[in-house]
């Protein structure tokens, strides 16, 4: 059914047929929820669940769901009721303070990610961009880095994925585990592509991206002192973004920004062209707490994060 789904929106990467084949592939729990009215459907959802101890079963749906028309927590709220168990639910958006009425309990704030919006000519793309981005660009354009691009094969060991297990324990950062990336790929062929920079014949930065519908998700990188030297990562984001859009991918997910713990990754983001785009926060919705929820002020919502050049 998701696969059918004529959405010509952004997908999130949790949401899409992408990640329900490659959960499958690595066997991570996951259902589909369809929520409908009067038989017809209203909206489509992934959930990741787990059991955790003296808690017990509970779910996950991160960034959904994905609605037909304009969401609605009451609906969802009726189906994770018949669920019987806690959910957390990591929304796209918060419709006009509906999840707070609909019972939803507040354990987070909104976080913030940039999206690239990829429609139009490449030189629309590069009109987006600020311009200290685009000199940096100019200026690695000038340089003897060669852009190859690849299908990432669906080896957990490859050379980019072993990077990225090592600057996780040295930044002590979380997320998608680089095993993921390899199952992603072989779940899902030529969805996985994977842009290197070399020098000289030698790997000096990477990046990989993941497609899913008319979305695409920047999902690993990795540079060395020269490929940082050569502002490598802004020659392969923008050819990465020019093969994207060429193959039929309208908006580019590129992550949180993190204005605090990361101000030079999102200058890097925001530079690009990218937008800032709010999510919806973090809910627990349960039989025992939706009463207190409903009773409780609804969170207030602060402006998205903002960096100058």
């Amino acid at each position: 059914m998701f696969d059918s789904t004529p959405l010509r929106r952004p997908v999130p990467l949790p949401q899409s047929a992408g990640f329900r084949r490659a959960a499958r592939l690595l066997g991570l729990p996951l259902e589909e929820i369809t929520l409908t009215a009067e038989g017809q459907p209203l909206a489509l959802a992934l959930m990741q669940t787990r059991r955790l101890p003296l808690i017990g079963r509970v779910g996950l749906i991160s960034r959904g769901p994905l609605w037909a028309g304009a969401p609605d927590a009451g609906h969802l709220a009726a189906a994770l009721r018949a669920l019987r168990h806690p959910v957390l639910l990591n929304a796209e958006t918060d419709p006009p303070g509906q999840l707070a009425q609909a019972g939803f309990l507040p354990i987070m704030t909104p976080a913030t990610l940039a999206r690239l919006d990829l429609r139009g000519s490449a030189t629309d793309r590069r009109a987006r961009m600020q311009q200290k981005w685009r000199n940096r660009l100019y200026r690695a354009e000038e340089t003897p880095l060669k852009i190859r691009r690849s299908v990432l094969p669906p080896d957990p060991n490859h050379w980019l994925l072993a990077a990225e297990r090592q600057q996780r324990r040295t930044r002590r950062y979380t997320g998608l585990p680089p095993e993921f990336c390899a199952a992603w790929s072989e779940a899902n062929p030529h969805m996985a592509q994977l842009f290197t920079a070399e020098l000289h014949g030698q790997p000096v930065a990477a990046m990989l991206f993941l497609r899913h519908g008319q979305s695409a998700t920047y999902q690993v990188g990795h540079t060395t002192e020269a490929g940082r030297a050569l502002h490598a990562h802004s020659l392969l984001l923008s050819r990465a973004a020019d093969w994207l859009a060429d193959h039929g991918t309208d908006w580019l997910d590129l992550g949180t920004l993190d204005t605090v713990n990361a101000p030079g990754l999102a200058r890097f983001k925001l530079g690009a062209g990218a937008s800032p785009y709010r999510l919806g926060g973090t809910w627990l919705w349960s039989r025992q707490t939706a009463p207190l929820a409903r009773r409780l002020p609804a969170p207030s919502r602060a402006d998205p994060p903002s960096l100058c050049q």
